[in-house]
């Protein structure tokens, strides 16, 4: 049986005419006062998302890449790629301080035009005409999380990789830099260990295509001895568990009183050390660059070497990629709970102000906590998330305020 294009072209439209004529008859569903305050807060709101996206993605990196193609002779095609590029992690900055500032500005403007004193007068409370607010923001709060997670970290591997090839780099998705790689454990044939301490440090200046290049490994696992050994390459066995290790020396350096060092130079050489260095330099280097799943492969990493401060740091970074995109209901909530104040009016400018103003005090915040939690002091999870308690208790606070 054949279909004809026609009848194809027919049933996608009726499908989508059905789907915006559900889509419409839940939208009707809705009470008309939610409906009209959703209608208030779009347009701020997309306000919000250009402005602060404008002023990011300049100071981000419009200047750079401004020079780029002034100094470096970086095609005007390409930077408008790298531009577009980079445009996704710019707009996840934007999304929380565009909340602030669309429920802001937006609740200020109805309380001034006295058509929130109108709600009050027939009985709606303040918290109630605020839940759409909180509606939108936790749509934002959603869509915050997907860019991060999904959309960003590739799109900026992918800005970077395009930039510098452009320039005359050779990067590629199989290829990294500085890959560095510690291991902690007890050292060996010596007095009893209280703790753990580096024994192994693994570094390779490139890794391209499954190899390292330029590699250096520091041996320090047995007491008065160390071992340093060079090489030109290097390549996992993953069958054996073994790397082997190209055109290179040991230097061994033994005793502590009266040390002595012997160098052997050698074409082929075994040791077994696993699959970590490799496993890392597939990894993004910046923990703001990766994916939840990457993160936690990361962690594990950390964890499996003994590197348990580089493991905890990790751990704060997975909690902030959850609690980062739970701004947007805080800012939602404090929007519109200093916007819902009787007669309270802010022109687009003042909401500016007091939006980055917030976002500044918020933002502080948020570092102080994060260092907090990778210093140890306090748990992960604390760290990451008493921010947003403090947020929303302020919010709380506010929303009570305005409700008198």
């Amino acid at each position: 049986m054949t279909i004809s294009p026609t009848t194809v072209l027919q049933d996608s439209a009726q499908f989508l005419r059905r789907g915006q004529s559900k889509a419409l008859r839940q939208w009707q569903r809705l009470p008309l006062m939610d409906r009209w305050l959703f209608g208030e807060l779009l347009g701020p709101l997309l306000f919000g998302v250009a402005a602060f996206t404008a002023v990011t993605l300049s100071v981000g990196v419009l200047f750079e890449l401004v020079r780029k193609v002034a100094e470096a002779g970086l095609p005007l095609t390409i930077a408008i790629k790298v531009l577009l590029l980079r445009l996704p992690g710019f707009l996840v900055l934007s999304f929380p301080m565009a909340t602030l500032m669309a429920t802001l500005l937006a609740y200020s403007r109805l309380s001034g035009g006295s058509e929130l004193t109108a709600l009050r007068s027939i009985g709606v409370a303040t918290h109630r005409f605020v839940v759409p607010a909180l509606v939108i923001a936790g749509l934002m709060s959603g869509l915050t999380f997907l860019f991060n997670d999904l959309i960003v970290p590739p799109a900026n591997r992918a800005a970077y990789v395009t930039m510098y090839k452009s320039i005359g780099r050779s990067i590629d998705s199989e290829r990294g830099s500085n890959i560095i790689y510690p291991r902690y454990g007890y050292i060996t044939h010596g007095p009893p260990q209280k703790k753990e301490r580096l024994t192994q440090l693994f570094y390779a200046k490139e890794f391209i295509d499954g190899a390292m290049e330029n590699v250096t490994l520091l041996d320090m696992s047995r007491y008065g001895k160390k071992q340093v050994l060079s090489a030109k390459t290097a390549t996992y066995n993953e069958d054996k568990g073994i790397w082997t290790f190209n055109n290179g020396s040991i230097i061994t350096i033994s005793g502590i009183a009266k040390p002595s060092t012997t160098t052997a130079r050698f074409e082929t050489y075994s040791y077994p050390f696993g699959p970590g260095p490799m496993q890392m330099a597939e990894l993004p280097k910046d923990a703001n660059s990766m994916t939840v799943m990457e993160a936690v492969q990361a962690m594990k990493l950390m964890e499996a070497a003994g590197d348990g401060k580089g493991a905890r740091k990790m751990r704060v970074r997975i909690q902030e990629k959850f609690s980062f995109p739970a701004i947007c209901i805080v800012f939602g909530l404090i929007g519109a709970s200093l916007g819902a104040r009787p007669n309270s009016r802010t022109s687009r400018s003042q909401g500016f102000g007091i939006s980055v103003l917030l976002i500044f005090m918020y933002y502080l915040l948020m570092f102080v906590f994060s260092s907090l939690g990778v210093k140890g002091t306090l748990l992960p999870f604390v760290s990451a998330w008493s921010p947003v308690l403090i947020g929303l208790g302020g919010g709380a606070f506010l929303l009570k305020q305005s409700s008198r």
